[in-house]
C-alpha cells in the first residue's frame, strides 16, 4: 500500500500549524502577524507586505514603510481594525509598531492558546490516520489486500501518525520555551 498521500496530508498539517504559530505575538516583533492583514490598494484587496517594506530594526519594534505615501492611512486603519492589538504610530512617512514587554500572565495565556493549536493540529493527523486506515479496510474488503497487508498497513499507518504527533509536540515544545524565556 502507498503511504505517500498520508504522508503527506499530515505535512500540510504540521506546515500549518507552524504557520499559525509563527503569527502568534510572542513579545518579540514578528513580520508574520501581518501577513493576513490586507489593504484596499486602488480597488484590490492587497497583503501590507506587497505595497510597503515591512521591517524589524530592534527586537520589539516592526517599521513599515510604504512604496506608495498615499496608503499609509490605509494600512493604519488596517492595522487597527485587526486583532493584532497594537497601536499604531504613523509619522506622515513611516508607520511604527512597538510591541510590548510580555508579563508572566499574558506568557501564560500564549502558551495555553498554542496547546490548544498543537491540540487542533494533532487531531487533524489523526483525522488523517483514521482516512488512511478507512481507505485500507476497504481495499481488505474489495479482496484488493489479504487480511495481514491490512495489519501491516494499520501498523505503519500508526507509526506515521506517532512521528508526525511527536514533532507537534516538539514544535510546541519549542515555541513554549521561546514564550516563557522571553
Amino acid at each position: 500500500m502507498d503511504y505517500s498521500n498520508i504522508k503527506e496530508k499530515m505535512e500540510k498539517t504540521i506546515s500549518v500549524y507552524t504557520e499559525k504559530l509563527s503569527e502568534v505575538r510572542a513579545g518579540r516583533a514578528n513580520p508574520a502577524i501581518l501577513n493576513k492583514l490586507k489593504i484596499d490598494y486602488y480597488g484590490t484587496p492587497t497583503p501590507i507586505n506587497q505595497v510597503a517594506g515591512v521591517s524589524v530594526p530592534e527586537a520589539r519594534l516592526i517599521v513599515i514603510q510604504p512604496w506608495d505615501a498615499s496608503v499609509l492611512k490605509e494600512i493604519e486603519k488596517a492595522i487597527l481594525a485587526s486583532d493584532i492589538g497594537i497601536n499604531p504610530n504613523n509619522d506622515g512617512k513611516v508607520i511604527r509598531l512597538a510591541f510590548p514587554e510580555l508579563n508572566e500572565v499574558r506568557r501564560k495565556e500564549l502558551v495555553k492558546d498554542i496547546k490548544k493549536m498543537a491540540e487542533d493540529a494533532k487531531v487533524a493527523v489523526r483525522g488523517v490516520r483514521r482516512d488512511g486506515l478507512d481507505e485500507a479496510k476497504n481495499k481488505q474488503k474489495n479482496n484488493e489486500i489479504t487480511e495481514d497487508e491490512l495489519k501491516a498497513a494499520e501498523t505503519e499507518i500508526q507509526k506515521i501518525t506517532d512521528k508526525y504527533v511527536e514533532e507537534v509536540d516538539k514544535i510546541l515544545e519549542n515555541k513554549e520555551k521561546e514564550i516563557m524565556s522571553i
